[in-house]
């Protein structure tokens, strides 16, 4: 069995702070937006079982336990999501202060 041929690829992607940081934006946003359409479907689902008609009372539990689950994670990728945007916030604070470092370093030296 030999060793599979990975070409040797590096792409030339060059991206400034600010475009990197509203990148980081962005993903963030789309996460919530996924998240947000999955806690959406899971009222969805306790909806339609409270209003069947055949609904029994175990029918209700095992939904209320599953959707108890799912809430746990959505509640646990919320969490990762809050730690991510302070890094990113944090990134931000030191992007601007090194910004303003190096134009007050400029304007010492031009004079």
């Amino acid at each position: 069995m030999s060793m599979p041929n990975v070409p040797n690829i590096r792409p030339d992607i060059q991206l400034k702070r600010h475009d990197v940081l509203n990148l980081l934006l962005s993903s963030i946003a789309l996460e919530e937006m996924g998240l947000s359409n999955i806690i959406n479907a899971e009222g969805e689902k306790l909806q339609k079982v409270i209003h069947a008609e055949e609904s029994s009372s175990k029918d209700l539990m095992e939904v209320n336990e599953s959707v108890e689950r799912m809430m746990r994670i959505i509640i646990k990728n919320q969490m990762l999501l809050q730690f991510k945007l302070e890094d990113v916030i944090k990134l931000e604070k030191s992007s601007f202060q090194d910004e303003y470092q190096d134009e007050y370093h400029d304007e010492i030296h031009e004079e």
